[in-house]
């Protein structure tokens, strides 16, 4: 990184001043400022919210959404006042992280026990590779999923998590858990920021990427997820992919080869 006239950055180009290298002091209670760093970040934030902006984006984490920041890539931060923030670094030189862009991922359980285990350990904290492999083995397409919280909400996301093509309405799992439809959209609302439909949309396309990984054909993957039509998937797919799952096969297949 250059210290004349103009700082380099990943997406950034700023006066020199305006980015700053961060070490430990540098975070503040309530976040930190424009920053970057010489080594891979993952941050896990197993209570509370915190919003971590960078090139031009912003990324909330949650307990069940976590964020890898390659080296490099300038961003700041804004916590919550209850957060409780875990980070793990790898250095650059040493770790090939598959992300090349600051990526959100849905965070496993077995991670999370990982992450939450090495953050009450007393000893030293040595860069594992077995811990970088573990965190980085998620897919990098995947839409970001937050889980909600409260027990019927939560009750409804497993169990669409095991059957996507689930085709009950929130009405219908209203009624089925003897609550109010208003009270479960709510809370999927408040706990997710997003509404009921809007996030069985989101998973049911996640689980996609991996059937259509496997060689099945789009009608096939838009029928096992629970889409109603084909044109509708791909629609879907397209509005939050950026692209149809033909292409998205396409692609998948150039970068493995």
């Amino acid at each position: 990184m250059t210290e004349t006239g103009l700082r380099s950055v990943r997406g950034e180009e700023t006066r020199a001043g305006d980015v700053v290298m961060a070490d430990d002091d540098f975070i503040a209670e309530g976040g930190h400022p424009l920053h970057v760093h010489e080594f891979h970040e993952f941050l896990h934030v197993p209570v509370g919210r915190i919003v971590v902006t960078a090139l031009g984006r912003d990324h909330e984490l949650s307990a069940s959404v976590a964020l890898w920041i390659p080296a490099g890539i300038a961003h700041s931060a804004r916590f919550g006042a209850d957060s409780v923030i875990a980070v793990e670094s790898f250095d650059a030189g040493r770790f090939e992280l598959p992300y090349q862009d600051v990526t959100t991922i849905n965070i496993t359980d077995a991670q999370r026990r990982l992450v939450l285990g090495r953050m009450r350990s007393t000893r030293a904290q040595d860069e594992d590779p077995e811990v970088f492999a573990a965190l980085s083995a998620g897919h990098r397409n995947c839409l970001p999923l937050p889980q909600p919280t409260s027990h019927t909400a939560g009750f409804v996301a497993r169990e669409l998590a095991r059957t996507p093509s689930d085709p009950r309405t929130a009405t219908e799992w209203a009624e089925n858990l003897y609550t109010s439809s208003t009270s479960l959209r709510r809370a999927f609302r408040a706990e997710t920021g997003m509404a009921f439909s809007e996030w069985r949309t989101r998973l049911r396309l996640n689980h996609s990427l991996s059937l259509l990984e496997q060689g099945q054909l789009v009608s096939s993957v838009a029928a096992r997820v629970g889409f109603v039509s084909t044109n509708g998937y791909i629609l879907a797919f397209r509005r939050h992919f950026g692209q149809t799952p033909g292409a998205y096969v396409r692609n998948s297949l150039d970068r493995s080869a």
